[in-house]
This record gives C-alpha cells, structure tokens and sequence, in this order.
C-alpha cells in the first residue's frame, strides 16, 4: 500500500450524483451510485467503478487473508461448467429458474455457476486418492450467477455477485466438525475485521442439503432475511430453521365432536366473529398441491402458513395453491368448511402446535357446518409434523421461553456440513489406512464478498453519505483542497508526503469545482478521515475532521501528518 499512487480527483473515472437513482430501493443502492461506486449494466448486473474495485478488493484481501490463516488454499475454477455434474446431484433440475442454462454450438449443455460443490468434489477426486492427501480445505474468490426473477436493491440482489466459496474434505465426521469449527472461527475474524455488526443464526440447508447450517446475518432495514434473537439467552435463527418440540395435552375431558351450523362463515375471520371465540380456538387448514398432489396444512386460526417453509420442507417437488378446478371430483374437500377429521386421499401435516391432545373447532367438510371438540390424534391423525408457522415477536424462545424478537438482516455468510451427499453422488473415496475405500465428507462455506460491501454501506451510512471502516474504505485520507492555486499547491504536496508515508490518499484537486460541492463529495464517498487545505493554507494550517464522529482541528501541516501517521 506505500507506493500506492496518489488518487487525483481531477483524473478520477467516477461522476457522483446529487439525485437517488430513480430506481434505488435502498440504502446502498442509492449512495453507492451516488458516491460513483458501482454502475448499472443491465438488470441485476453491475460495473465496479474505481472506488468501487478499491472497496471490493479490501473485503476480497481480508476474506483471504483469513482464509489463508486456517490453512486453506486458494484456486480458480471455471464460471462457465458442464451439465453433467449438476445433473449426477440432481441440482440441474432442483435450482428451476433461477439456474442460468446455455448451449454451446455442438447443442452441449452448459450452466453459469451459482456455487460449485460439484466442481470441487471432482477437482478433490482428481487429485487425492489415498488418505494422506487429506483433510483438505479449498477455496477460490470468484463470481457466481443466478437468474433472478426481479434483480432488485442494487448489488445486494444482483443476478451477477461475487462470492468466496470453500469446501472441505475430511476422512470422518470429526473432522468435517473441525473444519467447520475453523470456518466459523476465520468467519467471525473476517467480519469483525470489517466492522460488521452480525449475528451468527441456525439456519436451513435448502437446496445445499447437509446436516448442520448457521448464517451470519447483517441486521439491516434493506435485509431479505428475517431473524430471530432471545434478549434473555444465547439464541439466535433464522426464522426459516425455529423449531419446536410437539408437546401433547391430556384430552380426556373433552367431550365428543360435534357439528355446528356456521352459514356463511368461509374464513377464520367470520368464523371467529359467528362463534364469538378467539381465532386461536379454530384450526386454520391450507391446501397446496405438491407436485400435484393435494396436500393439507393445519395451523391454529390465528396463525398464518409459511410457505417458504413448506417449500424448503417438500423440496425438490413443486409446491402450489390449489385452484377452483382442484375441488371438482373431490366431495370431501369443501371449499372454506375443510376439517383434518374425515379427510380421504390427502395427507395431513401440521405445525406443532396442533399437538396430540389440542382440541379444535374446525371445518367439517359440509357446506356452512364447522365441528367443535375435534381433537389431535383423537378424531384425526396428523401424518406429519412440520414448524409452518410465520414466525411473530413474542414467540417464546426454543431454548428458554422468553418472548422472541425479530429484526430484518443481509444474509453475508452461510456453512454447511454437507456430510456425504456430494461424495455419494460423485463417488468420491479415498483409500484408507486399511487399504480399503473411505467416503470422504464435506463442508461447503460462503461469504458474499459483493454483497459485504452493501452490508457495510446499509450499517454504516449517515445522512451525509457513506462511513466507511477504516479497513476497507477506498482511501485512509481523503484531502480537499477548498479554493483556487493555493489550496491545490498545498492539498497535493501534503497528498504525496502522506503517500510516501504509507497512507492511501484521495484528494480532490478539481478546478472550478465550489468548495461547496467538494465538501459534501467528501462526506459522501466516505473516507475515514478528511483533511482540508482551505482559507488558512497561506499559514500552513489544514482542517482534519473524522468522517464518522463529525470532531475537527486545525492542525499545521506538520502535525496533520504525524497524526495521519500515527
């Protein structure tokens, strides 16, 4: 970094905006165009603007750095893969849309990477083939692509991103748990070092599969995530992945089921009024249809079904609503009267909160009739449970029961325990001490490199503009000469003794450009520190303020440098 040219302004590829860009949803989007940061390209796709590449290079370095640390070693694989391998692990299918498939000239299948698993494992059965050549951990820093249905808050949810994926390979269970182990420490090196304000989460796996997951989530407005935090313990998940224990009740004193006349009472909501009980009393049951097959999902009445979480529960099979035309032929499926009791032809899941002994009032498969004392597992079987629930605020916590809160978050890191699925459908082994073949299990870690640097803008921005953490910010000085010849003279001989003393400058030479305009550039592009040569430069005395606390002094010249240097 000491022979870092100085940044000259005046020669800078970078324009900044007084205007959000009309299509800016959030907070990054707008002040990274703003700043001269990042450039549309098309929908989802993003140039990196010289300030930009300095920002996303600093977060690539540390993320090296400490990926290096824990003896990991770096590659480079294609962008561009074969069918092949994809299609050995089903994921060729399993990723639907959002998978960018091409054809080559020969009609040769070929797709745009969204992560490599497959790739990698067959990199590894390429070159170990005893068990001394393991455990080993790879990684590579390189873009990935999804085909997203509506690319949307600038780099946060591009259809173009970069990524940092490693993969570990390890001869048993307790070694995948030790490089999982490492993984999560270099992760939390990595985004202490960034400044990131984040929460480590359990999570789900989705289409990775595995055993074990955890996320690390970046609380931010613009998050796509939302998360669950205990105020009273050490709990923390992705609302996707809560769990809850099934906790039976004794229902031997409730008496038999019975029909009641509820006209013109199709939803929870008239239901609830007819009756003059709390929408808690009633059992909410949703029909889906997975892969054509009706399925019913019961919740209390005054929950609502996640369907995200049906989704990721029968995945890879396709989940829809039923529609009008899914009624016909089946009487026992009663439009707005649907109960679990009498159901034929249709499995039945529920969340847990419908445990054994729960007694409901619930539709009873006739027109304008409902039933009351319908109890689990007495009058109807649930032939799976499942945690469909939205989560809310106040749901106790899994782990001590205190109320839940939630808050939004950027999904920045994610790992996973992928134990065997990759080996078995690629046949990975090695052979063994005793001669003899040995699956080899994997790990499989991401850090959204790209998306980082929108996390650190969301978190860190003020009303003035971008602040960023001395660590990864384009410069560690930004100097504004605030006037004509004089300030300039001062602004760039002060520039480049700060160069030659180590630092990264940016300065702001532009002629004929108002002090005005500089100011509110430099508060903007957000460098940690900005030193201004303005009307006391025939004395020698330049103002430094701190970008992120407001706090300024006048300083000469000499001690703005050893202060800088420090």
């Amino acid at each position: 970094m000491a022979n870092t040219p100085v940044q000259r302004m005046s020669q800078l590829m970078a324009k900044t905006l007084r205007d959000d860009p009309a299509d800016a949803e959030v907070l990054s989007h707008k002040l990274l165009v703003r700043a001269g940061y990042v450039r549309r390209t098309a929908a989802g796709v993003w140039s990196w603007l010289p300030l930009g590449r300095k920002v996303l290079a600093n977060v690539e370095r540390i993320v090296r750095e400490e990926m290096d640390a824990i003896g990991a070693q770096e590659v480079l694989l294609p962008a561009l893969l074969p069918r092949e391998p994809y299609e050995a692990t089903g994921r060729w299918e399993e990723y639907g849309a959002e998978l960018f498939r091409l054809k080559d000239r020969k009609g040769g299948d070929y797709l745009l990477g969204p992560t490599h698993e497959e790739i990698f494992t067959l990199l590894v059965k390429d070159q170990a083939s005893s068990y001394k050549d393991l455990p080993v951990i790879l990684y590579q820093i390189q873009h990935k692509y999804r085909d997203e249905a509506r690319p949307r808050a600038g780099i946060l949810r591009g259809r173009e991103f970069l990524m940092k994926d490693s993969y570990s390979f390890d001869l048993t269970d307790e070694g995948l748990a030790q490089s999982y182990a490492l993984h999560r420490e270099a992760y939390r090196r990595v985004f202490d070092r960034l400044g990131l304000d984040y929460r480590i989460c359990a999570a789900t796996a989705g289409a990775m599969g595995g055993s074990k997951s955890e996320e690390f989530l970046a609380p931010a407005d613009a998050g796509e995530d939302t998360f669950a935090d205990c105020p009273n313990c050490d709990f923390a998940a992705n609302t996707e992945a809560i769990t809850y224990e099934l906790r039976p009740q004794d229902a031997s004193g409730v008496p038999a089921a019975e029909d009641i006349p509820t006209p013109n009472t199709p939803t929870i909501e008239t239901l609830a009024a007819s009756l003059g009980v709390p929408a808690s009393a009633t059992l909410k049951n949703l029909l889906v249809k997975v892969d054509g097959e009706i399925v019913a999902v019961g919740v209390p009445g005054d929950r609502e079904v996640d369907l995200d979480k049906v989704e990721a529960h029968f995945a890879p099979a396709v989940v829809e609503m039923v529609t009008e035309e899914d009624f016909t032929g089946r009487p026992d499926l009663v439009r707005g009267y649907v109960g679990p009791q009498g159901l034929e032809k249709t499995k039945y899941i529920a969340d847990p909160r419908v445990a054994p002994g729960t007694a409901w009032i619930t539709g009873a498969n006739k027109p304008d009739l409902h039933a009351k004392n319908v109890v689990a597992g007495r009058d109807f079987e649930v032939d799976e449970y499942v945690d469909v629930v939205v989560v809310q605020e106040g749901d106790p916590c899994p782990k001590c029961g205190t109320g839940l809160k939630l808050d939004r978050a950027i999904e920045i890191g994610h790992i996973f325990q992928l134990g065997r699925k990759y080996a078995d459908a690629l046949k990975l082994d090695v052979l063994g001490q005793n001669g003899k073949p040995v699956r080899v299990t994997m790990g499989s870690y991401g850090i959204g490199v790209s998306r980082a640097v929108a996390a650190l803008a969301e978190q860190s921005a003020d009303e003035q503009g971008l602040c960023w953490p001395a660590e990864v910010a384009p410069a560690d000085v930004h100097v504004v000469a605030a006037g004509k010849a004089l300030q300039i003279e001062l602004a760039l001989d002060v520039s480049e003794r700060l160069r030659a003393a180590g630092l990264r400058v940016l300065v702001d030479d532009r002629a004929g450009v108002s002090p005005g305009v500089k100011f509110t550039d430099s508060e903007l592009i957000g460098v940690p520190k900005i030193l201004v040569a303005g009307r006391r430069s025939a004395e020698g005395v330049l103002e430094l303020k701190d970008r992120k606390t407001g706090e300024r002094e006048e300083l000469t010249v000499e001690e703005a440098i050893a202060r800088l240097t420090a």
